[in-house]
């Protein structure tokens, strides 16, 4: 089916919809006027007033929507539009899939309406923490709670350094240390000549 027959045959079909809703009680003009605003999560979004004084209908409107993709490969709908929160909103029950879309809507009843635009539904990204990898949990980072420091480790037990030699000491050792070696020195030669004499004052006794 061509796609330019699509609106025509859509038109025709929100006619053969509407012929069982009752006619307004009120003339607010020959035309609905239908805009496409976008979409929430695939759903698509259009407001419908009347075009002469921008009232919102209180009917119920019969209208479908159909989308065909970019590059003409794929077809959704027709869908009917329901009411929105507010009373000139209408949306869609079904959502469009991921990709760009070239939306049609086509009013039949309270009066004729029509529309077109092209819509973009982006792919919805992924929770934040979640792994790239199927199957494999993100790594949660852990978090100091407020308040709280993390007890450092202890440090190692150092060995205590060799008390160092007081300069004093060192001084009186170059002092007296040549001092006391040669009184040593001369104690011991002393002891050795008397012990000398004594040995051959023994001897000269025994003759």
């Amino acid at each position: 089916m061509h796609t330019a027959t699509r609106p025509a045959l859509l038109l025709t079909a929100a006619l053969v919809l509407g012929l069982a809703l009752p006619q307004p009680a009120a003339a607010h003009g020959d035309n609905l006027e239908v805009v496409i605003t976008g979409h929430r999560d695939g759903h698509v979004l259009t407001e419908v007033t009347w075009e002469n004084d921008g009232d919102a209908v209180d009917e119920q409107v019969a209208a479908l929507v159909s989308a065909v993709s970019a590059d003409g490969r794929r077809t959704v709908g027709p869908w009917r539009l329901v009411r929105g929160a507010r009373p000139t909103d209408w949306t869609t029950a079904e959502a469009l899939p991921t990709g760009i879309w070239k939306v049609t809507v086509a009013a039949g009843q309270p009066a004729l309406g029509h529309a077109e635009r092209q819509v973009t539904v982006a792919a919805v990204p992924s929770s934040p923490g979640a792994s790239s990898v199927p199957g494999v949990a993100a790594a949660t980072p852990t978090h100091t709670p407020p308040g709280t420091q993390e007890t450092p480790p202890a440090p190692e037990t150092s060995r205590s350094p060799s008390t160092p030699r007081s300069t004093v000491d060192d001084e009186d050792e170059q002092i007296w240390g040549p001092w006391l070696t040669t009184v040593g020195l001369a104690v011991a030669s002393l002891a050795g000549a008397a012990a000398g004499i004594w040995i051959r004052r023994r001897r000269g006794g025994r003759r």
